[in-house]
């Protein structure tokens, strides 16, 4: 029986749930619904006239910064012409398209303003590929606001501005940011912007010292986090179940309990292949904080188990194996059906909350 239910194992990859929001947030919280509401009046569209400023989530997008590496000033012709081929690195990584061998690539994939991909920062929209045009560009570059429209506060850090009339005119910066958004239109531009995503955190970091952030890199690093926790549980475990067999080795081989402890333990992994197994046949979602319930199952499978085994040592060994049989369930069953039920119902109040983690 538990091998026929353990198949359902086989469904583990497609019934994981490991989405943050989902499963971290209040399923019925008012955060949602004012979201929903905001996003029916104020709608976006990302391959017509983008604008992260009407954005009601974090969007899909990479960010990179990048500071001068004298530290002192970023806006140099030189520095410009570094930022301008780490543009060309981002924009050229590809991931593969809807077609049989088609690539796509950032200018593909990118959120739109008038037909055009939005730019990863104003200033290098501004020099067109030139960087000799910086410094034509510099006695006209005004801080926070640029060209009567342009908030620059998000795409420039450390900044010094002039002394004196042009108290609002840029000096220097020490930082500049660019920020590479993606379209979520559509179920498909979403998985193509996830695609490209996980390719740039793949690709860019290996070529270039940069900080970088995306919009899946808190996803990224909370599975990441998972898959370095679950061998730790493999050890603890493996401690719990020699424990558990090692405290029941008796020298005399008629009070050895060694393979009664062995089968005590072997019980609580059947019932964790089972229950588990018939879950996910029932499409029941994975949630990776449900990983620790192996350990909580054989704790309380072992802890049953030295109960009856104490209050089998409690007997007469004089008497025959029925009336021992009879005074340890009747020592025992009370305590365990007691554990029991507590455990139950401390499972079905973290079912109950809202939080489906």
């Amino acid at each position: 029986l538990s091998g026929g239910l353990g198949a359902g194992f086989f469904f583990l990859p497609q019934r994981q749930a490991n989405d943050i929001e989902g499963q971290f947030t209040p399923l019925g919280g008012p955060a949602k619904s004012e979201r929903r509401f905001a996003r029916e009046h104020f709608p976006t569209r990302d391959s017509e006239r983008f604008s992260g400023q009407r954005l009601l989530t974090e969007g899909a997008f990479a960010s990179l910064i990048a500071v001068s590496a004298s530290g002192d000033n970023i806006l140099t012709a030189g520095a410009f012409a570094e930022l301008l081929r780490l543009d060309r690195a981002v924009q050229s990584l590809a991931v593969p398209g809807g077609d049989p061998g088609a690539q796509l690539s950032y200018p593909d994939l990118c959120v739109r303003n008038n037909g055009s991909c939005s730019s990863p920062n104003p200033l290098l929209a501004a020099v067109q590929g030139e960087p000799a045009r910086l410094e034509t560009l510099l006695p006209q570059l005004t801080y926070p606001v640029f060209q009567s429209s342009l908030f620059m506060g998000t795409f420039l850090g450390g900044v010094q501005l002039a002394r004196g009339a042009g108290a609002s005119r840029v000096q220097a910066a020490k930082a500049l940011r660019l920020v590479y958004y993606l379209r979520e239109d559509e179920a498909a531009d979403r998985e193509r912007s996830l695609l490209w995503l996980e390719n740039f955190l793949k690709g860019i970091p290996a070529e270039l010292e940069m900080a970088y952030f995306t919009s899946i890199s808190r996803q990224e690093e909370f599975e990441g986090n998972i898959k370095k926790v679950i061998p730790l549980f493999s050890i603890t475990y493996f401690i719990t179940i020699t424990f558990s067999i090692t405290s029941c080795l008796r020298f005399d081989c008629v009070r050895n309990k060694v393979w009664v402890a062995a089968f005590g333990v072997l019980s609580s992994g059947l019932a964790v292949l089972s229950s588990f197994g018939l879950l996910l046949f029932c499409g029941v979602p994975f949630v990776v904080t449900v990983a620790n319930a192996p350990f909580l199952i054989l704790g309380v499978g072992v802890d049953d188990m030295f109960i009856m085994i104490s209050s089998w040592q409690q007997t007469n060994p004089k008497n025959k194996v029925e009336k021992r049989m009879a005074e340890t369930y009747a020592e025992a069953a009370v305590s365990i059906t007691i554990t029991t039920l507590t455990d139950v119902l401390a499972f079905y109040i973290g079912i109950m909350t809202s939080f489906q983690s």
